[in-house]
């Protein structure tokens, strides 16, 4: 084989592995909008419109140009979806490049002999079709999220790293490492996943060099090996953390300085700063090529190439100034820009010292209670300067010293109960002021006994602490415990777990909190009893068919430990710098992050660097059997080596990974969007909470046109002032927020919240509140009602003391029945329910800035438009305090005039129902196709029926009684085909519909799914019973829930079933009850 015969063979079998992984990404990918982020990334990109920070221009500029090319809108989301398919398919051919160019150089010189093609071409192809099966990797490509991408840039970047080291000596070598700066650069517009091969790239240059490095500053191996990581990661920094952030600030400063110092317009500083910048590097470049400076012309290069690929970040303020609908954070000028990068909206993160999670109870620091904010500058427009518009100093509460730690792993107050389990009971006393306190001490000594009484669990305990914190000394966390939380859960859990899941065998696709799902499995019996710590045997159906559930048999973790041996044993350099890059797109991911207990959902996404590191190992390995099978002689050695590698490895990935990675035919998400946007009556307001209330619904009407008209408000944005500007704009056919509130009075720093200062039990029209709430006197400020009230105001920072008090908690909202009529609000049927006024009770001690915006919206509206919320939260407050008074439409609660008193013993039962009115919505609901076989349903998906079937039920049960059971019967068959049992689970949630059968007299309908049902807490039971004694007493809890399923499943048949068939049942239960006697 000529080399040209080679290089053929190697292109076109790395454009084969991209066909491949590509055809199987276009069968498997979902065919709109899934969970999560990718409703908004796919409306963002689409429309070039401005995402959540830290951003993703660049990904959002190839998603419009990708977008081009859908068919119609319905396919735009595939499209989109498809992109990530193309980058994880171009990131397979790359690592196929990858791998035949490490093995032709470093193992296999001789190209020229043919028996060396399958040598170099059958790993690599064996190597890049593992990593392409991975389960974490195929997550990634077929949803329109940037990790692909990121995986893309980092595959890349690999690559170029090893064209540079084989020309570095030559005489353009650097070229490459111009590419590589280049590339970093628009990682920027991507994700910052690329940044962190930096390291491994400087250790390919070092390694390259390290003779030379010896020999000039005689430095040791050891030591010249840990210094060059460390310069290694102080240039990840300096670009991550000094560089751009430098370049953004300096044309912050310069936009500020001739604006408000010289006096000219607005953007001309920024302007300006280009010039200097593009200036500055034109005589540096030209410079040091005319000293011939060839290593400082070559860094001057790099940095400007970098800040080349960084200025896909231009679009942001330039779409931002445009205003489209979805302009998060808006970072329209150079000083947004800084804060949308370094993520100023976020809570800080700390790394290295910061506070622990006790810091919650301890009060405020005594030395430095509280520090600066930064600065929020807005346009005057009327002077054409930038102002401050709060009052930043002293803004934010700092941390207590007393609770603050080097390494802070356990820092996140929300996470306390689950940080518990690796501290255990904190240490705490008293006080010393209150130490001789009867009252205190008593309370104290009573809950410490109750602790000892074993009568106390961690969340019992986090809740005393909360309320008594302000009299306890608090003994904080050791640095052990942090330690022991950083290797333990950090790495052990939410690192190695997700490693074991792509290489070894995963559970299931229930999300893990280190109980009975999620872990990494083997398929080997009795190593996964060790693995869990608990019998294999006799597993339900549920856990053996989960789709979810994948094993290995450790066959691609040990050919790639096996590929890591072979190359720790011929070229250790490689094998440094391929550790290095395994280590940094790993597990340094969850060291910086400083992951907390648990994620909203599982984080393994953000981690395929490392596995693609991995992957190389695996293909490595490949290589390394092949030598093996010769040596020992065997016939035709590489074939079958090849073969046995390709089934072992890759085959058996694809085999098990298929079921729960193809997402074709689900529309879940965008079927969930569709529902609560119809559900709403024309011309609505519709308040949501989360990431999966609002994404999705962003993208159907956005992207699909699907009921523009509804104003979708989310809740947790309504926070921030650049949220509300964007409200009270029309958008579409959508009418702003019915709002008097002008910009200065929610501005950044301004009414972030209002303190509750009752002066009167009086109870006030909220118009009337809202008017004194608003008033920007002092006479309305909570600083002149202390000083009133005769206290001493001092101590008190200017933020409380001009902040607006509430004088009572008692409001009044006047209900306009007229509006109410005319609106069509409710049923003609029940207008003599319309009550005259609601009260509400603001039982929180402030309310904050979107509670307030929501009331403003309540006062303005006076019943003319509907308001609807999406019911993803229970607590008053997310309801404005009006919980009795919903009715629940479809998917979503209404606000409406007639009181509803909640039931004490179904707290979740919110809202009437009007059940004409609602029957209409739900048999024009779209079910997302779940009725049709094959169809994967992920954990989220299966998480709907929860909504879906509450709320039927409830409908069902009005149906009943209203004696309309045709209706009833026809929606109750309705929802057993569209949502099948076995597919959805969540069993006790078909009870309501085994009784509403049972009254309306389908005896067999009903037993069938009672059957089906207790069979399922029967495998549970069975299983369980052949548990060891002390798993019995571990998962007690768990069989003790079983078993009362189970029991209220057999009660709900009681009054519907003959003696005889109920006796049958009973004896059945009561036999498996018997089994933990």
């Amino acid at each position: 084989m000529t080399v040209n015969n080679y290089k053929n063979w190697n292109f076109y079998l790395g454009w084969l592995c991209f066909l491949i992984s590509f055809t199987v990404y276009f069968l498997t990918a979902e065919p709109t909008v899934s969970f999560w982020d990718t409703g908004e990334y796919i409306t963002t990109s689409s429309k070039l419109q401005v995402g959540h920070p830290p951003g993703a221009p660049l990904y959002q500029m190839l998603g419009a140009i990708f977008s081009i090319f859908a068919m119609d809108e319905e396919n735009i989301g595939f499209t989109m979806n498809l992109m990530s398919g193309f980058a994880s398919a171009l990131s397979i051919a790359i690592m196929f490049w990858t791998i035949s160019l490490l093995i032709s150089r470093n193992f296999l010189r001789n190209l020229k002999l043919e028996e060396n093609k399958l040598k170099v071409l059958g790993p690599a192809f064996i190597g890049s079709m593992s990593f392409a099966f991975t389960d974490s990797f195929w997550f990634n490509a077929v949803e329109a999220e940037v990790y692909a991408m990121a995986t893309l840039i980092m595959s890349l970047l690999i690559y170029l790293g090893l064209l540079w080291e084989r020309d570095m000596d030559q005489k353009r070598g650097n070229k490459w490492l111009i590419l590589i700066s280049f590339v970093i650069g628009l990682s920027f517009g991507v994700h910052f996943m690329g940044l962190l091969t930096i390291p491994g790239l400087f250790l390919i240059f070092y390694f390259k060099k390290n003779k030379q490095i010896f020999k000039k500053y005689n430095l040791g191996a050891v030591y010249s090996f840990v210094i060059a990581n460390v310069i290694g990661v102080i240039i990840l920094m300096a670009i991550f953390k000094l560089l751009l952030p430098s370049t953004l600030k300096f044309f912050s400063s310069m936009e500020l300085f001739f604006v408000n110092t010289i006096g000219l317009p607005f953007n001309s500083g920024t302007l300006i700063a280009f010039i200097i910048l593009v200036l500055f590097f034109t005589y540096l470049i030209k410079y040091t090529e005319k000293k011939k400076l060839i290593h400082t012309n070559t860094f001057i290069l790099c940095v400007l190439f970098i800040m080349i690929g960084f200025s896909s970040w231009l679009i942001l303020p330039i779409r931002a100034n445009a205003n489209v609908v979805v302009n998060e954070n808006n970072p329209s000028n150079a000083r947004e820009l800084l804060a949308y990068y370094n993520l100023e909206q976020y809570p800080r993160t700390y790394l290295f010292y910061g506070p622990l999670f006790t810091d919650q109870y301890s009060g405020l620091d005594k030395e430095n209670p509280y520090k600066d904010d930064n600065p929020k500058y807005e346009k005057d427009l009327i002077n054409g300067k930038y102002i401050i518009v709060n009052d930043y100093e002293n803004a934010i509460q700092n941390f207590n010293s007393k609770h603050a730690s080097f390494l802070p792993r356990m820092w996140s107050s929300e996470h306390a109960k689950n940080y518990l389990n690796y501290t255990g009971f904190l240490d705490f006393e008293i006080k010393l002021n209150y130490k001789n306190e009867e009252s205190i001490k008593s309370l104290v000594n009573d809950f410490k006994n109750e602790i000892n009484s074993g009568n106390i669990d961690y969340e019992d305990f986090h809740n005393f602490l909360k309320q008594y914190g302000q009299f306890l000394e608090i003994k904080k966390p050791s640095l052990f415990s942090n330690l022991y939380y950083l290797i333990d859960y950090q790495i052990g859990y939410m690192y190695f777990r997700y490693f074991m899941w792509n290489f070894s065998g995963k559970q299931d696709d229930i999300q893990g909190k280190m109980d009975l799902h999620g872990n990494w499995i083997t398929g080997i019996n009795f190593l996964d009893e060790i693995i869990l710590g608990i019998s294999q045997k006799n597993l339900p159906s549920d856990v053996e068919n989960n789709k979810g559930r994948n094993t290995y048999f450790l066959l691609p973790l040990l050919l790639g430990l096996l590929g890591c041996v072979f190359l720790y044993n011929v070229n250790k350099e490689y094998f440094w710098v391929f550790l290095t890059l395994f280590i940094f797109t790993g597990l340094a991911i969850q060291v910086y992050t400083n992951v907390r207990p648990f994620e909203p959902r599982e984080r393994d996404y953000s981690l395929v660097g490392s596995f693609y590191v991995f992957s190389i190992f695996i293909g490595l390995g490949g290589y390394y059997v092949s030598k093996i099978f010769k040596s020992l002689k065997i016939r035709f050695a590489q074939m079958l080596s090849f073969l046995i590698c390709l089934l072992a490895v890759p085959v058996n990935l694809f085999a098990n990974n298929y079921d729960d990675h193809d997402r074709s035919g689900r529309y879940s998400a965008l079927s969930m969007a569709k529902n609560y946007l119809n559900s709403c009556d024309p011309n609505a307001i519709l308040f949501t909470i989360g990431d999966n209330d609002t994404f999705p619904l962003w993208y159907a009407q956005e992207i699909e046109g699907i009921r523009t008209d509804v104003r979708v408000v989310n809740t947790s944005l309504l926070s921030t002032d650049w949220y509300i500007d964007q409200m009270k704009r029309k958008a579409y056919e959508s009418d702003p927020i019915p709002s008097n509130l002008t910009h200065d009075k929610y501005k950044h720093g301004t009414r972030d919240y209002i303190i509750k200062e009752e002066i009167t039990n009086d109870t006030i029209e909220l118009n009337l509140i809202m008017d004194f709430i608003t008033k920007d006197e002092k006479k309305y400020k909570y600083g002149e009602i202390l000083k009133q009230q005769g206290y001493d105001i001092s101590g008190f920072r200017s933020q409380d003391l001009s902040a607006n008090f509430l004088p009572t908690e008692n409001i009044k909202i006047p209900v306009n029945k007229n509006n109410v009529i005319e609106s069509g609000l409710i049923n003609e049927v029940d207008q003599p329910l319309i009550v005259d006024e609601i009260i509400i009770k603001i039982k929180s001690q402030a309310i904050y800035k979107n509670r307030l915006l929501m009331l403003d919206i309540i006062s303005n509206n006076d019943w003319k438009r509907p308001i609807y919320f999406t019911g993803g939260a229970f607590s008053d407050e997310d309801y404005i305090w009006m919980k009795d008074f919903l009715q629940l439409d479809g998917m979503c609660y209404k606000l409406v005039p007639i009181k509803t008193k909640i039931d004490p013993q179904n707290p979740y039962e919110m809202g009437r129902i009007d059940s004409e009115k609602m029957i209409d919505i739900v048999k024009k609901w779209s079910w997302g196709n779940p009725h049709e076989k094959n169809i994967y349903l992920d954990e989220e998906s299966r998480k709907n029926s929860i909504t879906y079937r509450g709320n039927i039920s409830r409908l069902i049960k009005k149906l009943i009684i209203e004696d309309k059971k045709e209706k009833a019967l026809e929606l109750l068959d309705l929802t057993m085909k569209k949502m099948p049992i076995e597919e959805y689970g969540y069993y006790t949630l078909l009870e309501p519909f085994i009784d509403s059968y049972y009254l309306l007299e389908k005896n067999k309908k009903a037993r069938k799914i009672f059957a089906l049902i207790s069979s399922k807490y029967q495998e549970k039971l069975f299983y369980f019973s052949g548990l060891s004694e002390n798993n019995k007493i571990l998962y007690s809890e768990l069989i003790y829930t079983d078993i009362e399923r189970y029991r209220s499943l057999v009660e709900t048949i009681l009054p519907h079933e003959s003696k005889e068939y109920y006796d049958d049942v009973l004896n059945e239960f009561n036999s498996y009850l018997d089994l933990f006697l």
